[in-house]
């Protein structure tokens, strides 16, 4: 997926493939002479290239995604041997140097393209595989994971805690959405009784962006930048921004989900929806598509409850 050349983030540090050239040969001499290329993405916290035929290096855009290499080294090790995708698998470490102010991930590299309807050959089976990935994750012990907060942008706290900043989103899309259809549809998920569970792991960003598909079938999740253990909900968004209405039923079935998951998860497709669209519209026109698909099937959703 390709995204615009410019900057996305007014606090985005430089970092092209001479940087990663100069950290390479400093930090590790042995990877110094492969082949570097960026890979080409619609990722916003991390610049990625590609290094050789079998790693990638990521490096956080802004200060802001800097704790996530130390989280994923953490818990990836611990989460890829007992889920039924592939998941990224660190294998260095790289810390600040040549002007470069933070710590910097060497992955093994997983092959695949990112998921679109397209290159998807079978879209029931891809919601099976999602329902499944998602309940094996859940059933993974929590104990000591890492509860939400500012390292995964708050993904698994109560659907309320957003209702803020998803306002003021709606407000920002005036010209463009219905905004009275958004805000009744945000209303309505507001209304669904919170998460009383234990928490419970959650990738916390689920969309086309981070998952790769092989041969036509779903083969690895990327990007666990947004990890955490909270109210599994918002897992559930994948099933407005990537599947179809007829999928979506197939996903619920396979995840056996309350009905007050499965509307807060509509809300969490939403509000991540609604804030993405007025970020990145002239930034990353890819994320941005992404969004408002999200937020047209909810609201077709929406429309259909009523």
């Amino acid at each position: 997926m390709l995204m615009s050349s410019g900057k996305m983030h007014i606090d985005e540090v430089d970092i092209d493939a001479a940087l990663v050239r100069r950290l390479l040969t400093a930090q590790f001499p042995q990877w110094a002479d492969l082949p570097i290329a960026p890979v080409r993405s619609a990722g916003t916290d991390n610049a990625i290239y590609r290094v050789g035929s079998d790693m990638a290096v990521r490096f956080p855009r802004i200060e802001g995604a800097t704790g996530q290499a130390d989280k994923e080294r953490q818990w990836l090790p611990r989460l890829a041997p007992r889920l039924p995708l592939a998941i990224p698998v660190p294998l260095a470490k790289g810390t600040p140097g040549d002007g470069y102010p933070w710590q910097w991930s060497v992955y093994r590299w997983l092959k695949g393209e990112n998921a679109t309807n397209e290159r998807i050959a079978d879209p029931a089976q891809a919601a099976r595989d999602l329902a499944h990935f998602i309940t094996v994750l859940q059933r993974i012990d929590p104990t000591d994971g890492p509860s939400p907060r500012s390292h995964n942008s708050f993904r698994g706290l109560p659907l309320a805690t957003r209702d803020v900043e998803t306002r003021a989103a709606i407000a920002s899309l005036d010209s463009i959405l219905d905004t009275g259809a958004v805000s009744a549809a945000w209303d309505t998920a507001l209304q669904s009784p919170a998460w009383s569970g234990p928490p419970v792991w959650i990738h916390g960003d689920l969309s086309p962006l981070n998952l790769l598909v092989q041969h036509g079938r779903l083969s690895a999740v990327i990007d666990f930048g947004c990890m955490g253990v909270g109210d599994p909900a918002c897992d559930l968004q994948v099933a407005w921004n990537l599947l179809s209405a007829q999928t979506r039923d197939v996903f619920r079935a396979a995840l056996v989900v309350d009905d007050a998951t499965w509307a807060r998860g509509r809300g969490w497709a939403l509000s991540v929806g609604l804030i993405a669209l007025p970020y990145y519209q002239s930034t990353n026109p890819v994320l941005a598509g992404i969004a408002r698909r999200a937020i047209d099937e909810v609201l077709a959703d929406h429309t259909l409850a009523a």
